[in-house]
């Protein structure tokens, strides 16, 4: 395989991009040109709304192709089209073969939660201090111990006995906090998400981890619980105050996470009819939010 990488400004960067597939590129990625440097613009949107920019000023577009000759011919092909202008060829490069599984399975190894509860990867045996642990892969849902939002509450959860508490896992992804809330105690516990593939993923990983829990869509929430558990971001987290709180009971906890730090008063204010919500722990930017009812 070789890949032909390019410069283009964030005017030429689709159109490069459809001329490129034309000239039978196997697929075509774009990044930042000046990621890693003090130019670097990181792009970020909620679900369901727009990227406050569309692309960056300055691309990266790397192209692969099949063999050497094809990616010649395409970057010759290239440089005497007039949407060429502004952009810059900068190598041809030979993507070398991998073992792609043992290359992927070697970024992730076990994550301490605590000294003694660790999220461990099915092709790695658990540390010797890790006394509690879950079996968990990276897969398509997210949650595995690896960012801060997911670490936050598993810590807040492996700092409590949660013997017996009904337990809601909303927005379950990998079903991590659900299975983390089986292993200190918790009981009936339900983990629910929108995305059928999260559902399954989690049913899967329960039985992994000989978990015993009820995983579905969100209409499998139902009732009040000991315990809440919403790690997904500010805006979904703002739009579901009514029906999380809907759940609490007195003397019931609420854990909410995927909150930047500046995020933090707008939760304040969506959940203040029904709990008052502070700042239970932060990590890199990231902060997890909480409150008990009284």
């Amino acid at each position: 395989m070789f890949e032909l990488k390019l410069f283009a400004p964030q005017s030429r960067v689709e159109a490069l991009s459809d001329v490129l597939e034309a000239l039978e590129a196997l697929s075509v990625s774009v990044e930042d040109a000046d990621a890693h440097t003090p130019a670097e613009r990181a792009l970020f949107g909620e679900p369901d709304m727009p990227a406050p920019e569309a692309g960056w000023d300055r691309s990266r577009v790397t192209a692969l192709f099949q063999d050497k000759a094809s990616a010649e011919s395409a970057a010759e092909s290239l440089v005497d089209m007039a949407l060429f202008e502004g952009c810059a060829i900068q190598a041809i490069t030979t993507l070398e073969d991998q073992d792609w599984v043992r290359l992927t399975q070697s970024q992730f190894t076990p994550v301490e939660i605590t000294p003694s509860f660790w999220i461990v990867p099915t092709w790695h045996e658990p540390p010797a201090a890790a006394t509690l642990f879950l079996r968990l892969d990276p897969g398509l849902a997210f949650g595995t111990g690896t960012h801060p939002t997911t670490r936050m509450c598993l810590r807040w959860i492996a700092n409590r006995d949660l013997s017996g508490q009904r337990t809601l896992d909303y927005g379950c992804g990998s079903g991590i906090l659900a299975m983390a809330a089986a292993k200190f105690g918790a009981t009936a516990i339900d983990a629910v998400d929108i995305d059928p593939a999260a559902v399954e993923s989690t049913v899967a990983n329960a039985h992994v981890n000989h978990v015993h829990l009820t995983a579905g869509l969100p209409d499998k929430a139902s009732g009040r619980y000991d315990v809440v558990l919403a790690n997904i971001l500010a805006t979904p987290l703002r739009l579901l105050a009514p029906l999380l709180c809907g759940h609490l009971d007195k003397g019931s906890h609420l854990v909410l996470a995927g909150i930047l730090s500046r995020q933090v008063q707008e939760l304040q204010e969506a959940y203040a009819p029904y709990v008052a919500l502070t700042v239970l722990d932060e990590e890199d930017g990231w902060v997890l939010m909480g409150a008990q009812v009284t």
